[in-house]
């Protein structure tokens, strides 16, 4: 049975083929289409392609609460894994998450600039030489004095863009 166009999600401009960008435009961590979403900007440094990194400047409401004055830790993680995943564009890889570890080390504040970096960690080969699937990430979300308040590690498994067109 199909859904009711008023009770959709997604909005009509994605009945046709969009592209993936098109269908990234609604992401929660970075769509700038989404109006309930972070709208993060990541900036990749590739200049050492062996330590490819992204960053983004992060200050959030009382919206992404969870104790009061801190970021909620669900907020966190996809912060973290936000940043991991925008790795992947420099790779030239489509991939999702499989597998994230996270480690909540100090309470993130509210309303304060917090700084979120990602770094690429190794993406093992096939036994016939070719990349291989599997990517792993890490990320941190820190102060900006350096002051580390949560930092995870994630596998990322590549996967064609077939798999995403709805």
């Amino acid at each position: 049975m199909p859904i009711p166009k008023h009770s959709r999600h997604t909005p009509a401009s994605m009945d046709s083929n969009p592209s993936l960008d098109e269908l990234g435009n609604h992401c929660f961590g970075c769509g700038p289409n989404n109006p309930q979403g972070l709208h993060l900007a990541f900036t990749p440094d590739t200049s050492d392609p062996t330590r490819i990194t992204t960053t983004a400047h992060v200050e959030l409401t009382r919206l992404h609460e969870g104790p009061p004055g801190y970021i909620h830790g669900g907020i966190i993680a996809t912060l973290l894994d936000e940043a991991m995943s925008k790795l992947n564009r420099p790779l030239n890889v489509l991939a999702m998450t499989r597998h994230m570890e996270i480690d909540y080390l100090r309470p993130a504040p509210l309303h304060q600039p917090l700084i979120l970096t990602a770094t690429h960690l190794s993406r093992p080969k096939n036994h016939d030489g070719s990349p291989g699937r599997k990517l792993h990430h890490q990320a941190e979300l820190q102060l900006p004095n350096g002051t580390v308040l949560a930092r995870s590690k994630a596998l990322f498994i590549a996967i064609p863009e077939a798999h995403l067109k709805p």
